[in-house]
């Protein structure tokens, strides 16, 4: 059986770009992900940031599921010391029950934004320590329906919506471990301890009620065309505006410049964030995939299509589906011992 393959979109807005449009964008690329057989597609929880329209999660997933009927929809993910429990219990638990079997709740400790953003978000710094007992507490509230001082979440009790632990250290894969929960490795921006991190889990992990055996997935990028020509020229204006965010050059600088700079090694730190990036054509997208996944040893991709524009997203999609041979209406394999978390 082919493995799992999902979706992790950010929602991008392009310059100039309105909120509007990105998320209509962000529905065409979830509708193509369904049509082509992947198996879920999440969005990530930032702030502050003018490229991002995934800020209000919950509400962006809301309104994807409500306009698919089968993918699975859900965060990856929700940063929980921005919050209350009760809070994102009562929001999943809401989505859960408008869209049952299809929500996913992925969850991370850091803040998603800057610090003066944080400040403005109320999270306390103290908030990030809490991290482990925000997620029994969530969990609680999601399935006993109850915390120690006997508050419930309507709705979301009694909805046991799934609960994966993100992270890019080795912190996240401890605990998922501890926890006996699943865990995905955002591999596709902070590659440095994947295999350190998986390899942790895996020997680590103890089997709870939600989960008999480690289940791992881990990002990464694509760049799918129709030719290697193709998939280059997309990938080289993605480093260029990621070059540009990190200041590389001057605000005048210009394309040609850019390049330079960044074949001279300006953008080292750009280049390791793209370190797990598949910039090829329709016939060797599925090589480097299996390679990836064989080499860290996961048990499920969650492919990130990087180009500014969406229609090369689209095709991106369209092209790693059927190379993948995705089937029309995925399913998680038994094996993976994720029931009940696949409802």
């Amino acid at each position: 059986m082919p493995i799992p393959v999902s979706v992790l979109d950010l929602a991008p807005a392009a310059p100039g770009q309105s909120a509007g449009s990105s998320i209509a964008d962000s529905l065409a690329v979830a509708r193509q992900a369904e049509e082509s057989g992947f198996q879920r597609v999440w969005y990530a929880e930032h702030h502050n940031m003018p490229t991002i329209m995934s800020s209000a999660t919950s509400v962006l997933i809301a309104h994807i599921a409500a306009h698919t009927s089968r993918i699975r929809v859900g965060a990856g993910g929700i940063m929980l010391p921005n919050h209350s429990p009760l809070v994102i219990a009562e929001q999943f638990g809401t989505l859960e029950a408008m869209h049952p079997g299809r929500i996913d709740l992925g969850l991370g400790r850091a803040s998603g934004s800057d610090p003066n953003t944080a400040r403005a978000l109320r999270r306390r710094s103290v908030k990030a320590d809490e991290f482990p007992l925000d997620v029994l507490e969530l969990q609680a509230l999601l399935e006993e329906g109850t915390t120690a001082s006997g508050v419930r979440a309507y709705p979301g009790t009694g909805s046991n919506v799934p609960l994966y632990i993100l992270g890019s250290s080795l912190y996240g894969a401890q605990l998922a471990a501890t926890y006996g929960l699943p865990y995905v490795f955002a591999s596709h921006f902070a590659p440095a301890l994947l295999t350190q991190a998986v390899d942790l889990y895996r020997a680590e992990f103890q089997p709870s009620a939600h989960l008999a055996a480690p289940y791992v997935i881990a990002g990464v990028n694509v760049v799918a065309a129709d030719t290697d020509d193709e998939a280059d020229a997309i990938f080289t204006d993605v480093l260029r505006k990621m070059a540009r965010s990190f200041q590389v050059g001057g605000p005048n600088t210009s394309d040609e410049q850019l390049d330079h700079l960044i074949v001279a090694g300006a953008a080292r730190q750009v280049e390791e964030l793209f370190r797990h990036t598949a910039v090829v054509d329709a016939a060797t997208v599925a090589t480097y995939l299996r390679r990836f996944v064989e080499t860290v040893e996961v048990d499920e991709l969650i492919t990130v299509h990087q180009a500014p524009q969406v229609q090369a997203r689209l095709r991106s999609l369209t092209v790693t589906a059927q190379a993948m041979s995705l089937p029309s209406e995925p399913s998680l394999p038994a094996s993976s011992a994720l029931s009940p978390l696949t409802a």
